[in-house]
């Protein structure tokens, strides 16, 4: 079967005072049916650039689509006017947004928001768009739905409006869902329930997803393939498994090691170790490796010429490093 969703190449800028920040940059890769995808990086990498790009959401100006392409089900997105776009969100891709509280129109009762999406794509009168609002707040575990559905986005708790964002992103059945930090600031047993709820959804609805995160620990649970930003772009491609027993670029390496780890728990004088230094600035990239400066394993040629993404011995594992090349 053809992928549901093809990346080919994308580059996203924008035009700023500082110069041109490229901040998805020659981006490339493939998601299967049912599939989760796990996007890691630290905050300023551009794993929310790439999600707005993949729905077509970068404000122009003083974002651009400077190359590449975005095919769901065969279809190049980046090819469709305006309007016939605004009939693939939500239908056939939908979001889940970082912050509901923000996303959330807060002069409209969430049963209004619902519904709405539901009339806009399957073309159901007032009354029908009501009651498969209340069957979608039923389905993402609301309680008393009926009653719910009457509510304000300020009278709902943090998890309760991060589960109105799941009804509305999954109410016409997407081909494809994205998930941008869809458990940030909710604390960790409503996080569970979350990604439990996605988890569930997706496969009952055989929704492919890409989870955006910056917690690993999300990504060995809930993705079979995750792929590590840097800078705009991937610096590692893989399958979970293979990543977290042996990661291969210095900045996956890095991070794997910051983790936690039992054995040191009780040793309080014990520090995690840290990568040096931070993201660098997307509108002044260095020459050759981005990575170079916070690099442990940093070579002449990692100064002055940029790697290419490779693949590296195993089936849709590819590293962008000179060490492996």
């Amino acid at each position: 079967m053809p992928p549901v969703l093809a990346v080919d190449n994308l580059s996203t800028c924008f035009d700023t005072e500082q110069g041109v920040l490229k901040a998805v940059n020659e981006v490339s890769f493939q998601l299967d049916a049912g599939e989760t995808l796990g996007i890691v990086g630290e905050s300023g990498c551009g794993k929310t650039a790439l999600s707005l790009s993949i729905m077509r959401l970068v404000p122009m100006p003083p974002g651009r689509y400077v190359s590449g392409r975005i095919k769901l089900s065969g279809v190049d997105l980046l090819s469709l006017p305006e309007k016939e776009m605004r009939k693939v969100r939500g239908k056939d891709i939908s979001m889940i947004f970082q912050e509901p509280m923000t996303s959330l129109n807060p002069v409209f009762r969430i049963g209004v928001q619902i519904s709405e999406t539901i009339r806009l794509h399957q073309g159901l009168n007032r009354t029908e768009s009501h009651q498969k609002a209340i069957e979608m707040l039923r389905l993402v575990g609301t309680e008393v739905p009926e009653k719910r559905i009457n509510d304000y986005p300020h009278q709902l708790s943090g998890g309760m409006r991060q589960r109105v964002m799941i009804a509305i992103a999954l109410a016409c059945h997407p081909q494809l869902m994205l998930a941008d930090e869809p458990t940030t600031a909710l604390d960790v047993t409503i996080q569970a329930q979350i990604l439990a709820l996605i988890n569930a959804l997706k496969r009952d609805m055989g929704t492919s997803a890409i989870l955006i995160t910056h917690d690993l620990g999300v990504i060995a649970e809930n993705a079979q393939r995750v792929a590590i930003m840097y800078a705009g772009k991937f610096v590692e491609y893989a399958n979970v498994k293979d990543l977290f027993s042996a990661p291969l670029h210095p900045y996956s390496e890095g991070l794997l090691n910051s983790i936690p780890r039992i054995e040191g728990f009780y040793d309080r004088h014990k520090r995690l170790p840290m990568l040096p230094g931070g993201v660098p600035d997307l509108s002044r990239l260095p020459e050759g490796c981005s990575f170079n400066d916070r690099c442990p394993y940093v070579m002449p040629i990692c100064r002055n010429e940029e790697p290419a993404l490779a693949e590296n011995n195993f089936p849709k594992r590819y590293v962008r490093c000179w060490k492996y090349q």
